[in-house]
């Protein structure tokens, strides 16, 4: 009795740590950094600011706590599509890349909630930190799948080469994930995963698209006719 007590309250204090993060992550997301007060935070959460303090000693570690937590589930949530995803690595890279563009990655209130954090990163080192682990960890798997798809298509890449493609597919990646998240109603679905897989293909010199996985290619914008100029009588 006295083992199914401690793990049912242990189970009950990670909930609640979570929740916190998650109280945490809300109020960045409508109020700033400087909004998203303890008060804040207990409020949204629904306990008191010394709850809070039980599990957080500061608002610092909170903050950095929620920062961990979204970098690190944007990065689970790509990968996450790599366990349905065939064994074929061009397959696999397809799967990653449009799990990183679509939803629930590509969404605004995540946006909101990076975006603030990002900013406070270069005068803070946790969150740099952070930062940091989060884009290795990302880009070391970009780099493993790109390592892959150069093996199937039997052009064995270097690790020089494989790092400088990921450094780039992570760089395309990044700027199609932001205009998504600002003004995703501009796009249609899929359209930029679309994007990338293109962008990517031309960036490797070979074809990742399988049926499986089809990704129309990029229609140019149309251009406006304009009115022919008439000449002015003399």
């Amino acid at each position: 009795m006295t083992l199914r007590r401690k793990t049912f309250r242990r189970e009950g204090e990670e909930r609640r740590r979570l929740d916190l993060i998650e109280a945490t992550l809300d109020c960045v997301a409508e109020r700033g950094l400087q909004g998203a007060t303890v008060r804040a935070i207990a409020l949204r959460a629904g306990v008191t600011a010394g709850l809070i303090r039980h599990y957080f000693p500061s608002k610092e570690d909170l903050l950095q706590e929620a920062y961990k937590t979204i970098m690190a589930r944007m990065t689970e949530q790509a990968k996450s599509a790599l366990a349905s995803a065939a064994s074929d690595p061009r397959q696999r890279l397809v799967a990653f890349v449009a799990a990183s563009l679509t939803s629930p990655v590509v969404d605004a209130k995540v946006f909101s909630q990076w975006a603030n954090f990002i900013g406070r990163a270069s005068a803070d080192s946790v969150l740099a930190a952070a930062h940091r682990d989060s884009y290795l960890g990302y880009r070391d798997e970009v780099e493993a799948l790109v390592a892959g798809v150069f093996v199937d298509a039997g052009r064995p890449a270097s690790l020089v080469e494989t790092r400088r493609y990921a450094i780039a597919i992570n760089a395309i990646i990044d700027g199609l994930w932001i205009e998504g998240c600002l003004a995703g109603d501009m796009f249609e679905p899929e359209e930029l995963a679309d994007i990338a897989i293109v962008s990517i293909e031309a960036l490797l010199g070979l074809s990742v698209r399988q049926k499986a996985f089809p990704v129309r290619a990029i229609k140019p914008a149309p251009r406006s006719v304009s009115a022919p100029v008439r000449k002015r009588a003399r």
